[in-house]
């Protein structure tokens, strides 16, 4: 089902109706600042799952933490001096950052590694979502094979699992840039929307 939204101004109840899926287990489509992602409950093992096989996700790929503050992110990834200052910089923005994780990241979306990916797109429907949900979005963009789904429709036709798709008409061409501050210094894993000069 697709459910017009306002892109700025999102309405409640069309944002709880997306968070109702989301609590039973359902998965969505949502616009963020950069491309549509696909997100479902961090709790939910079913729904996690059930993206990865959508997307036919390697096991080694890391599903982002869509958060609402940096507390947040704090919960589920280790915030140093250095990246806290980072986050405070460019959150809400088009950035992905790979923290390591604390264990309060649910097992299902821990990698060997142990690292996590935390996000806050400059969205007012991708904020409202893990604000409404109370936690976090496990997300991934709405891409397969690499290709970019911008149309909602296209996103409709490719996951028919998608119980519902937040539409506010075509999204974006370009992906977060994914920086990595686990490490002593930032590292550009991807380079995408947010420019990597201000690393």
């Amino acid at each position: 089902m697709r459910l017009a939204v306002n892109p700025s101004h999102p309405e409640p109840r069309k944002i709880a109706r997306a968070v109702e899926v989301m609590r039973r287990g359902g998965v969505i489509a949502y616009p963020t600042d950069t491309v549509y992602g696909l997100g479902c409950d961090i709790t939910n093992k079913r729904a996690v799952e059930s993206i990865k096989r959508m997307k036919r996700m390697r096991d080694d790929q890391l599903m982002t933490f869509v958060c609402t503050d940096i507390r947040e992110i704090a919960r589920y990834g280790v915030v140093h001096d250095a990246a806290h200052r980072i986050l405070r910089r460019l959150t809400p923005g088009p950035y992905t950052f790979v923290l390591d994780a604390t264990r309060e990241v649910p097992k299902v979306l821990r990698l060997a590694r142990k690292t996590v990916g935390v996000r806050m797109p400059d969205h007012a429907v991708a904020l409202a979502l893990p604000a409404e949900l109370g936690g976090p979005v496990a997300s991934t963009s709405a891409t397969f094979d690499g290709e970019i789904l911008l149309d909602p429709e296209d996103i409709a036709a490719r996951f028919p699992e998608v119980e519902l798709i937040l539409d506010i008409g075509a999204g974006g061409t370009t992906p977060s840039t994914v920086v990595d501050l686990s490490g002593p210094t930032p590292v550009v894993i991807r380079e995408g929307a947010g420019p990597i000069d201000v690393f």
